[in-house]
């Protein structure tokens, strides 16, 4: 088993582990939060995540992204799916000031032809990604229910892709392997604490 299919396993079980722990946090009355990024629907993504405090001090988080669009006659795309789970540690209490967390992320993508972002002008990337890192964020409490949430995740992500000249004829120019240390995940996250 090579790296990168041990990298996967990890992930697919920690978001396993995660998904099986928020059910089953729901059944026994632990505070449970929806969340969406307004910075991906910025992008046009819809996502949305849940949370679940699994002690006082300590929650899980996943959350999940899907964008399926392609924009204007030229095939400006936008196309994948993200995974990324998260467990926090809260310094006071869930949901409340100040987090920490260690966040992994995995997804699919087939993006370009997108004008303003160079690089992305003239070629369609389509590959996967994935990795982790370490995120520290803030929780305002807007009421009893709502929250905002501020976050910045730091880390590393590995990138397979092959790269096209055009989305429509997809003149393969070469396959590539991707290193990236450095943002990994930024949020500005609207909360609702449904219990």
């Amino acid at each position: 088993m090579n790296t990168k299919e041990i990298g996967r396993n990890i992930l697919k079980k920690f978001t396993l582990l995660g998904l099986l722990l928020c059910l089953s946090s729901v059944s026994y009355g632990q505070q449970v939060a929806a969340r969406t990024n307004a910075l991906y629907w910025l992008t046009t993504t819809p996502n949305l995540g849940v949370e679940v405090a699994l002690a006082r001090k300590w929650s899980l988080e996943v959350s999940g992204n899907y964008n399926a669009w392609t924009f204007f006659p030229d095939g400006m795309s936008l196309r994948h799916w993200l995974v990324q789970p998260e467990l926090r540690y809260w310094p006071c209490k869930s949901f409340e000031g100040h987090f920490f967390g260690l966040h992994g992320h995995f997804s699919r993508y087939n993006i370009g032809q997108i004008p303003f972002l160079p690089g992305l002008d003239t070629y369609t990337y389509r590959g996967e990604l994935y990795g982790g890192g370490v995120s520290y964020g803030y929780h305002f409490a807007i009421g009893r229910r709502w929250g905002l949430e501020l976050m910045l995740g730091v880390g590393h992500t590995y990138l397979e892709y092959d790269k096209y000249v055009c989305a429509e004829c997809a003149e393969l120019m070469g396959r590539y392997k991707r290193h990236f240390i450095g943002p990994t995940r930024l949020g500005i996250s609207f909360i609702y604490i449904i219990h």
